[in-house]
């Protein structure tokens, strides 16, 4: 299963890296979103020099966003884009992009891509943002005595411009989103066995609707009442078939509050 794992990242950054438009990850059977509907919502083209790829990412803060260490290991540097719904479209009214250097992305220290784990990095931009309609942080998931909800059962939001299903050639130029349910973690066990460690959370993908291979590092949000609390970073599944049923694998945030604290207050 460990070598299955490898597999699927592996798939996910090497075809990824072709070309900018021609990414892994996708969101399958999706919405389109609407304007200001996800404002924590980024975008990256990541370069590695002679390649490039496509990853999203989470604003947390005026400065800083989360996404997943397998779409940094290795960057030069990277195209942030904030407030986007097409992607393709640089005069879209709203949409603000940003170069960012490697000196400010932080991959954790123990990422391992032969079981996926501690799949999260950070990024921190240029200059601070300011929050608009179209570019406003997610909130961290909020807990009580140093616990926190598992959400299994709970609805939850994935969005990226990726491909919207597997039989398409090219990513969505614009945003697309799918809500399903999380997965009770013992279910998802029965599909992803040993490789599912307890600082992951699981997304049901029935009905076809499902992330896949460039949404990597992308949102997994819980919204509640008017809050968007983030609580996973889209991190890996089937390399291909995104539209068969087999859940995908998020970071749990809830697993890494105090790394993001330890480098976002410093």
């Amino acid at each position: 299963m460990m070598k299955l794992i490898a597999l699927i990242i592996f798939l996910a950054v090497s075809l990824a890296q072709v070309d900018l438009f021609t990414v892994s990850n996708r969101i399958t059977n999706g919405e389109h979103a609407a304007v200001g509907q996800f404002p924590y919502q980024v975008g990256f083209n990541v370069s590695f020099g002679n390649s490039s790829t496509w990853c999203g990412g989470t604003l947390i803060s005026h400065r800083w966003i989360l996404t997943a260490a397998h779409c940094l290991d290795g960057a030069v540097n990277a195209t942030a884009y904030l407030g986007a719904l097409n992607i393709t479209n640089e005069l879209e009214p709203g949409q603000l992009r940003y170069q960012v250097h490697k000196s400010h992305m932080i991959v954790h220290a123990n990422w391992t891509v032969s079981t996926v784990a501690n799949d999260i990095a950070l990024v921190q931009l240029p200059l601070a943002v300011e929050f608009t309609d179209r570019v406003r942080a997610a909130e961290l998931p909020r807990g009580s005595n140093g616990s926190y909800s598992s959400y299994e059962q709970m609805t939850a939001y994935a969005s990226g411009w990726g491909r919207y299903s597997d039989s398409a050639n090219s990513t969505s130029s614009t945003l697309r989103f799918v809500a399903m349910p999380v997965m009770p973690q013992a279910r998802c066990k029965l599909y992803w066995g040993g490789s599912l460690s307890e600082k992951m959370i699981c997304m049901s993908t029935s009905s076809g609707k499902s992330t896949c291979q460039g949404d990597s590092g992308g949102p997994l949000i819980y919204k509640e009442d008017n809050n968007n609390y983030l609580i996973g970073i889209t991190s890996f599944g089937l390399a291909r078939d995104c539209e068969i049923g087999f859940p995908t694998i998020f970071t749990r945030v809830t697993s890494y509050l105090d790394w993001i604290g330890q480098h976002i207050n410093n």
